[in-house]
């Protein structure tokens, strides 16, 4: 069976070109339930550097999915990616909150906020791919 992925390698994905925010937000808590944001934004902001995407894209819906055991999560994640899935593109840290996203030379991810001279630094740097993250709305 072909897996597909949502990793890219020496890439920075910036905020939208629509996206409202000029200073990147933590994503809020929306009652009892962690948001597909703030799992992500945990998981990229704890650890930067240690994740790929689809380590953090699978890890959502688990999470939303309530899969838990190593064999099932094993098994879960190889039917997960033997369909493509949205990339960090769709990301609502992407789009909504003001977050780039760095994926290194090996894949593995971290994030930066919009108005940092890190973000700016990534934004100029032409040696890395650079791709937008997705539009909320239609052109």
């Amino acid at each position: 069976m072909k897996l597909h992925t949502t990793n890219y390698q020496n890439t920075f994905i910036e905020v939208a070109e629509d996206c409202l925010v000029t200073a990147a937000e933590i994503p809020p808590l929306k009652g009892e339930e962690k948001t597909v944001a703030v799992i992500q934004f945990e998981m990229m902001s704890d650890k930067p550097y240690v994740y790929t995407s689809d380590d953090v894209i699978f890890q959502v819906y688990a999470y939303k999915s309530k899969i838990k055991g190593k064999s099932q999560l094993a098994s879960e994640r190889e039917k997960f990616y033997s369909k493509g899935q949205p990339c960090l593109r769709s990301s609502p840290l992407t789009k909504r909150y003001g977050w780039g996203v760095h994926n290194d030379a090996q894949g593995k991810i971290a994030l930066y906020p919009v108005n940092s001279p890190e973000y700016k630094k990534f934004a100029k740097d032409k040696t890395l791919q650079h791709v937008k993250a997705m539009r909320s709305k239609r052109a």
